[in-house]
């Protein structure tokens, strides 16, 4: 079968699937539309550093049309021999999706277990070499000691987080989508420091039989200390266990580019601006969560430039629907005394208000489910802050959640994704450009989580090492006095935390 483009510029890009399929990526510039095709499969590409729109070419359709980015255009298509389009998925695959996400406490008991397992990850505590034994009785210790405070904030959102309640309702709806396109799937449910454990998702994928998995974190952008977080726990899980190993899989590491995402996002931002007086007066703030500069800087996290490219591809929606509001993008949740992402949200909340600004819409870019984040600190917290700046009208975009385009296009990102699923390797990759395509679990830390382990944690006031920060030397006393209390404990058997029932390893 041949394809006629218009001024067609080959990429010379092949790559083979089983069954015999060759695909092509190619560009076409031939208004803004791609010519026809008469066989196709679900496959998707993306353009320039850091992404595009992620396009889908189906086997249903004979035009697609394409995103114009500057005077690129890009498509994708599927050159298709003798094989036939499923062939890639036999008909006796068990196909799986697993969502991951970061866990909640469900109830105001589950606050300090949380907290235990989220410092006892040595990616957000890091004690030097000598100290590592000590990172679970000091993870207990902080957790103790901050869980009364978290607590309160949980409580101020109903007593618990509904973030499972919620992502269970979107495996729910994914697996609904995908029934009605024709793929019966199963979708589990995986979190990093709560209830279902990914520890827990796994076992049920084995059980069930699963033999190609979609791995789809519900962080629209990429980032290694989000994804890739979990990442890095699959990866461990999946090398000591012959099954998993063996197990087909791809990973769909941040989709904010796709088209569904986008016109989500744009048609729930207008729905809030038409509620204010003069939706043409309202300032859009976009939110998202922070990490370290230093990921960013010295190990190529792309989530920064993900960010900023997700909020142009907002924008550019709500202008083409005639919103012409003026927008900011800030960066919310930071700890520690390292610095992180800016604008920092409070700061420029704070000069939105100096500069006049009466009227603000929050917009939560980075979260697709109501949480902690959203419930308390935005809702509450940025809310009161905002009104004591001098701004009147206050208001928030709700999280996605089940919105029912947002799934829709989650499952076609699963349909384009399965031809790529492929069993865990070990490639000797090159440095790649910073673009995060589809992958397996192994390659995407072979690419991206090279430089993470040089980087200071997150909570940076217990990381070793020269700085001229005075409030991380400060830390750094207190990291020396809650050692020696541990060592106390550890070689005596006597001290606060035995007596609090707080050590026991």
């Amino acid at each position: 079968m041949k394809l006629s483009y218009s001024e067609k510029i080959s990429l010379g890009n092949y790559f083979t699937y089983k069954g015999g399929i060759s695909c092509q990526i190619g560009c076409s510039r031939n208004g803004n539309k791609l010519c026809h095709t008469e066989k196709s499969l679900h496959f998707g590409t993306r353009d320039s550093l850091f992404g595009g729109s992620l396009l889908s070419v189906s086997k249903k359709r004979e035009k697609v049309d394409i995103i114009k980015r500057g005077h690129n255009f890009r498509a994708a298509s599927l050159i298709v021999g003798q094989a036939e389009e499923d062939s890639f998925l036999d008909k006796y695959e068990k196909v799986g999706v697993l969502l991951l996400n970061l866990g909640g406490p469900e109830t105001l008991d589950d606050v300090q277990p949380f907290l235990y397992n989220l410092f006892a990850d040595p990616d957000i505590i890091r004690l030097p070499r000598l100290f590592r034994f000590l990172q679970r009785p000091l993870a207990k210790f902080i957790s103790t000691l901050r869980a009364p405070k978290s607590a309160e904030g949980y409580a101020a959102i109903g007593g618990g987080s509904p973030l499972r309640k919620i992502t269970d309702e979107q495996a729910d709806a994914l697996k609904k989508a995908l029934e009605l396109k024709n793929l019966p799937a199963k979708v589990y449910v995986g979190m990093r420091y709560w209830h279902p454990f990914i520890e827990e998702a796994l076992e049920q994928i084995k059980k069930d039989g699963i033999t190609r998995l979609v791995i789809l974190p519900l962080y629209p952008q990429f980032s290694i200390s989000t994804s890739g977080s979990s990442l890095r726990l699959l990866e461990s899980i999946f090398r000591e266990d012959e099954y998993l190993s063996r197990m087909e899989h791809t990973v769909i590491p941040s989709w904010y580019h796709r088209g569904g995402y986008v016109q989500s996002m744009a048609t729930l931002i207008e729905k809030e601006l038409s509620k204010f007086h003069k939706p043409e007066e309202v300032h859009i703030f976009f939110s998202a969560h922070g990490v370290p500069v230093s990921y960013v800087k010295e190990a190529g996290d792309p989530y920064k430039a993900e960010m900023e490219e997700c909020v142009d591809l907002i924008m550019n929606e709500l202008k083409s629907r005639g919103v012409k509001c003026k927008h900011t993008l800030a960066y919310q949740s930071r700890v520690g005394p390292v610095e992180w992402l800016k604008p920092y949200t409070d700061a420029k909340i704070k000069e939105l208000g100096i500069q006049g600004i009466k009227s603000l819409l929050a917009v939560p870019v980075s979260f697709v489910s109501e949480h902690i984040e959203t419930l308390e600190e935005i809702d509450m917290e940025y809310r009161e802050l905002a009104i004591g700046s001098g701004i009147v009208n206050w208001g928030r975009v709700p999280a996605l959640n089940c919105e029912p385009t947002f799934i829709e296009d989650l499952a076609d990102a699963v349909l384009e994704a399965l031809p790529h699923a492929g069993a865990m390797s070990v490639p000797n990759l090159d440095p790649r450009p910073a673009v995060v395509p589809l992958g397996s679990v192994e390659e995407l830390l072979v690419t991206y989580d090279v430089m993470r382990r040089k980087l200071p944690a997150p909570v940076a006031v217990w990381e070793w090492g020269w700085t001229k920060s005075a409030e991380t030397w400060n830390g750094r006393i207190a990291m020396l006095a809650v050692l020696g209390l541990l060592l106390l404990e550890v070689t005596s058997g006597e001290g606060i935390l035995h007596q609090l029932g707080m050590f026991h390893y």
